[in-house]
């Protein structure tokens, strides 16, 4: 380390590899949905077993939630992240051949692409854990909201930019040069990775004193007085605080997933807009979230430092599902289309402004373990993710669109009462309570 008097800003420079690991992520998630096309013709596979194949990489992304935290708290993020983009981007591109090697022979064609997208999903679950153990080594507790608001803006980046991306990709080269380029990509990304970062501030070696200084200084053991720590990684899962957290988690996947899986067909069959315009539109809710995430994330910061990591946090939390429930179900409720995307855009950019606080909360519950904490937290946005996908259009099928919005606006105000244990009032000189385990 240099010792000059100016920090150096190597903090923000890990934060922005995390988060093209995201736009990563992303881009290789949902490259498959747009290559289904081309496998159903090429190998005679139905929509039912596509979908199938498709729900192998939810299951094995939720599955490996809290051991990839667990690995990431023990073992440090920079091998446990690059090892897991490694891996993820390895299987991407073996999607291309997944139905032409030996494997197809002993367990199919849809069961070898269906182990090939699991084992993707596995790797792929540990890059978010795993994002929270690098925030909570790298960042100061007052820059952790926008840390996060920044990272996960390269969610939202990777889906509006995944379909344009990779249909132009095989249309050109083919749907197998597709996977073959983002494998590639990820390589590099797991490279870049591993060179840039490391798992503590003061093991890097372009930092200087007054940037660890100032990461690890004050305000973090300020912090510290108000938050929980716990021994052992398990008694994690007695922690009722961190189970409403996940609670209040599941309401935001089950609402973001909607977006994700049925926006586009909503606008095309319950708005009755061309495909041409749909497929326009479709990008709003990705737009406004990536604008609405790092605002969010700053905001957080900002209520923390005022009222508490308790009170500022749930306060962005609350203020989040409650104000997406009251746009999406006004959204489904107006007659003009272009003012329903507008409102269901909102919508979404009410999940992604809250985004931050969700994840700097279960840093809180237990710095050591932060990696562990936000796999399970991550596991209840998951079920909610498998749940709203099946239920949003069988709700559309019997009593319409617009009850199936009415029901995912509901869903996230009760997600929102989940936050109400995580507040700690204190009047003032008083110490805020630790979020103690149990």
């Amino acid at each position: 380390m240099t010792d000059i008097a100016r920090p150096t800003r190597v903090r923000w420079m890990i934060v922005a590899a995390v988060f093209v690991t995201y736009v990563l992520m992303f881009i290789d998630r949902v490259n498959i949905s747009i290559a289904a096309k081309y496998m159903i013709d090429e190998f005679g596979i139905s929509s039912v077993e596509i979908g199938m194949i498709f729900s192998t990489f939810v299951f094995g992304y939720a599955l490996f939630q809290i051991p990839g935290g667990w690995f990431g708290d023990r073992f440090g993020p920079r091998r446990v992240l690059g090892f897991a983009i490694l891996w993820w981007s390895l299987f991407t591109a073996a999607t291309a051949i997944a139905g032409d090697i030996f494997l197809a022979s002993w367990i199919g064609v849809v069961g070898s692409f269906a182990l090939v997208r699991f084992l993707i999903g596995v790797g792929e679950a540990v890059a978010p854990p795993n994002g929270a153990r690098t925030i909570a080594n790298w960042m100061a507790p007052g820059e952790r909201g926008l840390a996060f608001g920044i990272i996960f803006a390269g969610n939202t980046i990777g889906a509006a930019i995944a379909p344009p991306l990779i249909v132009w990709i095989m249309v050109t080269f083919g749907w197998r040069e597709a996977f073959y380029i983002s494998g590639a990509v990820g390589i590099v990304v797991a490279a870049l990775w591993y060179w840039v970062s490391s798992d503590r501030p003061a093991e890097h070696r372009w930092i200087n004193r007054a940037e660890v200084a100032l990461i690890e200084g004050d305000e973090r053991e300020g912090m510290r007085a108000d938050v929980a720590e716990v021994g052992a990684w398990w008694q994690l899962f007695r922690n009722v605080r961190l189970w409403c957290l996940t609670a209040a988690y599941f309401a935001v996947g089950y609402v973001l997933y909607l977006y994700f899986a049925w926006f586009y067909l909503y606008l095309v069959n319950g708005r009755g807009m061309s495909v041409e315009a749909a497929g326009v539109y479709t990008m709003a809710p990705f737009v406004v979230s990536a604008i609405c995430a790092p605002l969010g994330g700053r905001l957080t910061d900002r209520m923390t430092r005022r009222y508490g990591p308790g009170n500022g946090k749930a306060a962005l939390g609350i203020g989040g599902l409650v104000a997406t429930a009251v746009f999406v179900v006004a959204g489904a409720a107006v007659e003009d289309v272009r003012l329903a995307v507008l409102l269901l855009a909102l919508g979404a950019g009410g999940i992604y402004a809250s985004m931050a606080a969700y994840w700097a909360a279960a840093i809180d519950m237990s710095e050591s373990h932060a990696g562990t904490a936000a796999g399970l937290m991550n596991v209840g946005c998951n079920i909610g993710g498998v749940i709203s996908p099946v239920l949003t259009p069988w709700i559309a099928g019997i009593w319409g669109w617009a009850t199936a919005l009415y029901v995912a606006g509901a869903v996230a105000i009760v997600g929102a009462l989940f936050w109400l244990p995580l507040i700690a009032w204190r009047r003032q000189g008083e110490k805020m309570p630790a979020i103690s385990a149990g």
